[in-house]
């Protein structure tokens, strides 16, 4: 499970049929709101992030990262009873990062991915929880056990999941 860097020559970047853009994060949106309604033990994967960190790594490009990290965290916020962008702040962040991470890095094989998406849910609770309760001002619970049990599960679910995304990927 080697992590290699890679010069900006050897970097593939990748795009995606519009079709794809859009209805890939939006199915992973719905599902996490409306699986976790059915089946209480989803609540602790988060598919929107996971998509956010495929879609910037594979794109490599800080602004498209950072817009699809923005515009799923925004649609995901309008979904919940929190104020509106603290989702859209912290996967903006994780979109930039992963795809500036991505540049830098090969993530295409799986332990590259599992410890790729363990960092980046990460970064993610720390900043929605900095923004929730720093902030806003919310009362956000953290329990370092509950965290680190949805980041290695979350870092379990991506592998098989990026590689089934690895489909619809078009080289540039």
């Amino acid at each position: 499970m080697p992590i290699t860097y890679t010069s900006g020559e050897q970097v593939e970047v990748y795009r995606f049929k519009l079709p794809v853009a859009l209805l890939v994060p939006l199915a992973a949106i719905f599902l996490q709101a409306f699986l976790p309604l059915r089946l209480p033990f989803f609540t602790i994967f988060d598919l929107p992030l996971l998509i956010t960190i495929f879609f910037a790594v594979a794109r490599r490009s800080q602004g498209a990262g950072m817009v699809t990290g923005a515009l799923i965290g925004l649609v995901q916020d309008s979904l919940t009873h929190q104020p509106i962008g603290i989702y859209g702040i912290a996967k903006t962040v994780v979109g930039y990062g992963a795809s500036s991470l991505g540049v830098k890095l090969d993530v295409e094989n799986a332990g590259a991915r599992f410890l790729v998406t363990l960092f980046f849910y990460a970064v993610h609770e720390v900043v929605f929880f900095s923004v929730a309760r720093g902030l806003v001002g919310l009362s956000v619970a953290w329990s370092w056990p509950h965290e680190l049990g949805s980041a290695f599960a979350n870092a379990i679910l991506a592998v098989p999941l990026f590689f089934l995304l690895d489909r619809f990927k078009q080289r540039t």
